[in-house]
């Protein structure tokens, strides 16, 4: 679910009682749209992530450690300048809407008090972090700057006034309402589903928690309000004033759920959801770390989806040329697939030499390669001699012979380009973090597929990445490449020759390998790295994918093989379903 209300008013009071008065000790911006405060509290020291990314907006406390860039954007050397040293001696959630205002008071070059506001508006595209002066309402700056060509509603840029965004008129869910008056609220959206008509009408509730009061009043959530008994309704108010009742009380219960068979993250709520009973519930100790553990690997895709965008785009580009390709090679071979007729041709000419008149343009003749002895027509030029017709049919069959197996070797050789950039989006999608990224452009433009690109500017050397490494069952270690790079590095270079190494039977994926050493293991184990090998390939999340398994001394690579690239001839199969599974991470 977006962040509703509820959930930003228990972000805002855990952020109350952890760092109201914190001091703010560094300012860094180490995403485009992503601000990180490091703060020091009751000699605690805290980092607050603030977050105005189009499809993750946030703000919690984190303990994510992230590169930050070697010069500092001029937003954050503008936040350095007015924030740095302040304190945070407010936090406001203005009207229950999605927005927090951090209110800083920090001394300035005159050695003066000055107050500041930090506010961060989550919603959606439009999520902004803007900072603003208290004493004339005037933005200094934002992260993102809204000029008129962009919205003629709302300019957010420096020296105007700030304003809040455009008011939807809802009700706050937190005023004192009376049953009369949820009613009247309720009945401006009569013929809406009841869920609909409650997040239309109220502030800060998602449809998520508009389904949540529904099912604990026992209401069908699509029942329109106009079709609601007296005792329906009034069930509604009690639940909706339970549900109003945990943030009063701030009686939060974060959880997560989760689809443990997909492996995935459904929602989360401050609170326990009943009408998600049907998946898994985690219960986190704060909200901050809900939404954490919640966002990290969304955003993280997400990043690595922008951040990859070039090369993939250039990839899919150049997979698009190779189809076309195999397409005009495969016509190619059929026309070289003719090469015989020409040589039985020849042939005939040759045994009919002395049947042929001067400046013929055709000839038949019987054509003893037939079953049935029919007569065929041959073409002639009447400018050559009947030899050198004959001769003619001879060059162009060796001529289709050569090409024929040209050709061959044209297809082979482009299939394993295919193969090769198949499994390098395969490695995009496996990627962790910018270091993989980094790693895969490199293979990139050391294999000639991305050009190096010069810059007079001095480029800071990342830290390498490194493969994914797991436990299974049995206590044995089962490494994971997440590139080329470190595919060849887990089989050549740390496996050795009586481990098992496994990969997914005819389709781009990550090599893994099964450390057993000449050690036994269970059907479990072998199962376990098997669906590794699954799930890090095409097949993710697929049910019933052959995996190969072998020896790792029977996987060879060719000389001047691309990186990755192997081929192995004994090997066993086995079927299982392309999920992760219950290992341990080391």
């Amino acid at each position: 679910m977006p962040l509703d209300g509820f959930v930003i008013s228990a972000i805002k009071d855990e952020l109350a009682d952890k760092i109201m008065n914190a001091k703010i000790e560094k300012i860094h911006q180490p995403e485009s749209d992503e601000i990180i405060i490091q703060l020091r509290n009751n000699r605690e020291g805290y980092k607050l992530l603030l977050s105005s990314n189009s499809s993750f907006p946030r703000i919690h406390l984190t303990k994510i450690k992230k590169e930050n860039p070697l010069t500092a954007p001029t937003f954050c050397m503008l936040l350095r300048k007015h924030l740095q040293s302040g304190r945070i001696v407010d936090i406001i959630q203005p009207d229950f809407e999605r927005i927090i205002k951090l209110k800083i008071q920090s001394y300035d070059e005159l050695n003066d008090l000055t107050t500041k506001y930090l506010i961060i508006e989550l919603m959606g595209k439009h999520s902004n972090i803007i900072l603003v002066n208290e004493e004339d309402n005037r933005v200094l700056d934002s992260i993102k700057r809204i000029t008129p060509d962009l919205s003629r509603v709302r300019q957010v840029l420096p020296g105007i006034d700030y304003k809040s965004p455009p008011s939807q008129n809802k009700a706050n869910p937190l005023d004192s309402v009376s049953l009369n008056a949820f009613k009247e609220i309720l009945a401006n959206k009569s013929s809406a589903p009841l869920y609909k008509a409650l997040y239309m009408s109220f502030t800060g509730i998602s449809p998520l928690l508009a389904r949540e009061v529904c099912s604990r009043s026992n209401i069908d959530s699509e029942t329109p309000v106009f079709a609601l008994s007296l005792d329906n309704m009034t069930n509604l108010f009690n639940s909706f004033l339970l549900i109003t009742k945990i943030v009063k009380g701030k009686n939060y219960s974060p959880s997560i759920y989760v689809n443990n068979k997909l492996n995935k993250f459904v929602d989360f709520s401050f609170t326990s959801i009943e009408h998600m009973k049907y998946y898994d519930e985690i219960k986190i100790s704060s909200v901050s770390e809900m939404l954490e553990f919640y966002y990290k690997e969304r955003d993280l895709r997400e990043r690595i989806k922008q951040k990859s965008g070039d090369f993939k785009k250039n990839i899919s580009t150049k997979l698009d040329r190779l189809h076309q390709k195999i397409y005009n090679l495969n016509k190619d071979l059929d026309k070289a697939e003719k090469a015989e007729k020409y040589k039985i041709k020849g042939d005939l000419l040759t045994a009919n030499l002395h049947l042929i008149k001067e400046r013929a343009t055709v000839i038949s003749v019987v054509n003893y390669y037939d079953p049935e002895q029919a007569l065929i027509d041959i073409q002639l030029s009447p400018r050559l001699s009947p030899s050198k017709n004959a001769q003619k049919y001879y060059k162009q069959y060796n001529k289709f012979k050569t090409a024929k197996i040209e050709v061959k070797k044209q297809v082979e050789k482009t299939y394993g380009e295919i193969e090769y950039l198949d499994q390098i989006l395969i490695s995009v999608e496996s990627s962790v973090d910018s270091h993989d990224l980094d790693e895969i452009r490199q293979e990139l433009i050391e294999t000639g597929y991305l050009k190096k690109k010069f810059s007079k500017k001095k480029i800071k050397i990342q830290k390498k990445s490194n493969y994914l490494k797991y436990l299974s069952s049995d206590g044995y270690e089962i490494l994971v490449g997440k590139n080329n790079i470190q595919n060849d590095k887990i089989t050549f270079k740390i496996a050795t020759k009586l481990d098992l190494w496994f990969h997914i039977k005819n389709m781009p994926g990550s090599h893994v390998v099964l450390r057993i050493g000449d050690g036994s293991y269970s059907d479990q184990t072998l199962i376990e790295a098997a669906s590794l090998a699954a799930y890090f390939s095409k097949a993710k999340n697929a049910t019933k994918v052959s995996v190969d398994y072998t020896k790792r001394k029977n996987v060879k690579k060719q000389s001047g093989a691309k990186p990755g690239m192997v081929i192995y001839e004994t090997y066993n199969t086995i079927l299982v379903d392309g999920y992760m599974p219950s290992v341990k991470v080391l």
